[in-house]
């Protein structure tokens, strides 16, 4: 199908004041996008139909981006807030660009809406076959039905939705609250802190056996971006690094980079979350003519050293 052309475009990017989505707004402006309009939570509440109907006016192209995310503490802790405010945000959204008549809507999905056993790596055909890890299922299970609206909103009314599911995310300006943080984030500042009050010792959730896939932010902007020109079909697109890494072993090399010589302990009464991750990104690469590019010690390497520059105010661990 012929390339969607961005260049003199206008795009509401929802989310495009967080993490990934200033990655997103520099990958748009690249294309000489001739408007990309953010709307911020302070003034505009993506949860209020009103709203939504408001923000898309005159818009060609939605990237929503925009979520309530964070890790295995805070899914654990507010899964109804969770689950309630990203359905929301995406069902009034997608409802009100079509009433608009909003040429493209591409919603980014999740990988926490894969199964909890899907086999590895994950083909984005798997996406049915069982139920999502428990501590994440609510956010997962919202974000997985905006697919299923996508690809109703096809069927009924030829709307031109899409959707991709990119792998957990990293790199700098990344979220390093430790109430919210993803596992990245959350280790660097760990050892940052330890190294910060001179301990040898550092405490990590679970037995560290769990993989993860991990993509540096711009790498996912671009797959984002290559998505909103190539990508018209409602089946959903895996965007990922293709390849995966134990927590244990992500541990040590975080600390290694960081130059933490300290013990590692691991407090297996905290939850390990979905035991593997990773994604098979066949239908990205054929699809969207996209791949990762950056290598992952070299992203953490510009992620630590972000930190370094930019840490929050120093805790003393209390374990």
């Amino acid at each position: 199908m012929q390339k969607y052309e961005l260049q003199g475009k206008s795009v509401l990017l929802t989310g495009g004041a967080g993490f990934l989505g200033k990655a997103v707004r520099r990958e748009l402006e690249r294309r000489n996008v001739a408007n990309v309009l953010i709307p911020r939570s302070s003034t505009h509440d993506l949860r209020v139909p009103s709203v939504c109907a408001e923000v898309v006016q005159g818009i060609d192209l939605v990237i929503h981006l925009a979520a309530r995310v964070g890790g295995i503490g805070l899914n654990r802790e507010k899964p109804g807030e969770l689950f309630f405010d990203n359905i929301v945000m995406g069902v009034h959204l997608m409802e009100a660009a079509r009433r608009a008549g909003v040429k493209r809507f591409l919603t980014i999905g999740t990988i926490c809406a894969y199964p909890k056993y899907t086999p590895v790596p994950f083909t984005e055909s798997e996406l049915w076959n069982g139920y999502p890890e428990e501590t994440n299922a609510p956010y997962g299970v919202a974000k997985k039905a905006l697919l299923v609206m996508g690809q109703a909103y096809k069927a009924q009314y030829g709307f031109d939705a899409s959707y991709v599911l990119p792998v957990n995310l990293y790199g700098p300006e990344d979220n390093f609250d430790p109430e919210s943080s993803h596992v990245i984030p959350a280790l660097i500042k760990k050892v940052y802190d330890v190294q910060s009050f001179g301990l040898k010792e550092l405490n990590c959730w679970g037995d560290g056996s769990p993989t993860r896939e991990f993509l540096y932010v711009d790498d996912a902007a671009r797959g984002i971006v290559a998505a909103a020109e190539r990508l018209h079909t409602a089946e959903p697109v895996n965007l990922g690094a293709g390849f995966e890494i134990s927590i244990r072993d992500l541990m040590a090399t975080v600390a290694r980079l960081m130059g933490y010589g300290g013990d590692i302990v691991w407090d297996t009464s905290k939850p390990n979350g979905q035991p593997r991750r990773c994604l098979d990104v066949t239908r990205a690469q054929e699809l969207l003519k996209w791949k990762a590019r950056v290598d992952f010690e070299e992203g953490l390497q510009r992620t630590i050293a972000w930190y370094r520059e930019h840490a929050l105010p120093v805790t003393r661990p209390d374990w």
